[in-house]
């Protein structure tokens, strides 16, 4: 087909990762006529360099920590090397089956899937090789890519999440550049495969975005597993020379390791793509929105990555379907920035959703905490973890935060975002039966003791 000819859409969807995906498939079901436009892999960063390769690597690092330990628990296991080969072959299966089962699911709902790089080229058309796709609405959903900082040149021994997620060997020393959630769960990886690991982040917390108290916990936890972390430390360059990398820091220390893993944050990927020659707003990279998704040019829409705000699949899932609704007039209720949940998986995890205990208390006059200690839950001790959760409420209104710090917290997100999200009091939940002896009894048991009636927790 030529350049001059064009193919009529409901929705020309521009990125087929989370936000993309979600919304082709969701528009489908709903009657409309989709073309979604991929330039990699459908999937995206999530799938294929993100959520699930990296949780992959960390369940293999869990793996190792119990084959470490395990005389901890009565059985006589070892720990000889990580085969990081074998492991790679592992991430790699879990991520070809995932995508083979979302290409069935795209074929399946007769979403015409286009690949090749998409352009705009005013704002109801991409531009695909010498297709021409107008749609009455437009879609961007493309994504975001690792960032480094300026100056700081990937390459060699100084790499991203990217160049990680492939690396074929376990490295003697490592420092990783940033405290936030993919730094600190790289952190947790390498660890657990045996490196020596030091963390560099500027601001005064690791996991800085979270409540203070969680972050305070993860701090304890991983002195106690000997991850160096130098915190308020400014990062001045990087050199390499041989088999080696050396940090500069602003405070005139320098650091020596094999690798340097650069885990400061991800940018958003709209430059080249001709968003503000089609009059698109585009600010620092993103692409601003109202509550309701629509960018400042009529039936053109932003999810995902790319819109400010958090970075997570699930929100650019929840963000795609709710722009499928809208186009198709259902008018659905505007996502919620706060109620959405997060989960840090090194270990221990990290979970939460809502407002810090600090967000609370500019929002509201009076707040009230609760923290009720993993040691106090059956399930926790029989897993060996520490931690606590730590309950936000507006005095005598709802709970308006829930933060939780320990193993296999992340499983306990769930209901913890029910609770927030449908604005339940302590006593709402303490009337619930939890089921014993589970990790999910510890949230029972904390909104038990906010609510004046503590069980297995003193008063």
């Amino acid at each position: 087909m030529s350049a001059e000819a064009a193919d009529d859409y409901d929705v020309v969807i521009l990125g087929g990762g989370s936000g993309g995906y979600a919304c082709a498939l969701r528009s489908a079901q709903l009657g409309l006529k989709v073309a979604l436009v991929e330039k990699g892999k459908l999937g995206g960063t999530c799938l294929h360099r993100g959520c699930i390769p990296t949780k992959a690597l960390l369940h293999a690092a869990e793996v190792a920590d119990v084959a470490r330990d395990g005389a901890r628990f009565g059985v006589k296991s070892t720990f000889e090397s990580v085969d990081m080969a074998a492991v790679h072959s592992y991430k790699d299966g879990v991520v070809s089956r995932l995508h083979k089962g979302l290409q069935g699911l795209v074929s399946s709902a007769q979403v015409d899937y286009v690949e090749g790089a998409g352009a705009l080229d005013g704002p109801h058309t991409v531009v695909v090789g010498d297709r021409r796709l107008t749609g009455r609405n437009v879609v961007l959903a493309t994504g975001s890519h690792a960032r480094s900082l300026p100056g700081l040149e990937i390459g060699g021994r100084i790499m991203t999440s990217d160049q990680a997620l492939v690396l074929d060997h376990v490295p003697a020393r490592v420092v990783v550049l940033g405290g936030g959630v993919i730094g600190v769960e790289f952190a947790s990886v390498f660890k657990s495969f045996g490196a020596e690991v030091t963390i560099v982040e500027a601001l005064p917390h690791l996991v800085p975005a979270e409540d203070e108290a969680i972050s305070k916990q993860l701090e304890r936890s991983f002195r106690k597993r000997k991850i160096v972390f130098k915190t308020g430390a400014r990062f001045a360059g990087a050199t390499q020379a041989d088999d080696v990398v050396t940090v500069s820091l602003e405070s005139g220390e320098t650091l020596s390791a094999d690798l340097l893993l650069v885990a400061v944050g991800r940018g958003p990927v709209t430059e080249g793509l001709g968003y503000e020659a089609a009059g698109v707003t585009v600010e620092r990279g993103f692409v601003p929105t109202d509550e309701r998704l629509r960018t400042n040019v009529a039936g053109v829409y932003a999810v995902g990555d790319i819109v400010p705000g958090l970075q997570l699949a699930h929100r650019g899932f929840a963000q795609g379907i709710f722009v499928a609704e809208e186009i198709a007039g259902l008018s659905p209720a505007v996502i919620k920035e706060s109620g959405i949940p997060r989960v840090t998986y090194c270990d221990p995890e990290v979970a939460s959703v809502g407002l810090t205990e600090a967000q609370a208390r500019e929002s509201f006059e009076e707040v009230e905490t609760y923290e009720y200690n993993l040691g106090g839950n059956g399930k926790s001790q029989i897993l060996g973890t520490q931690g606590f959760i730590k309950l936000v409420r507006r005095k005598d209104g709802p709970v308006v935060g829930v933060h939780m710090i320990g193993a296999r917290v992340g499983e306990q997100i769930g209901e913890a975002q029910l609770i927030v999200n449908w604005e339940a009091h302590p006593e709402d939940v303490a009337g619930l039966v939890h089921a014993h002896p589970t990790q999910n009894e510890a949230l029972g048991e904390a909104h038990l003791a906010l609510s004046g009636k503590p069980l297995h927790a003193h008063a």
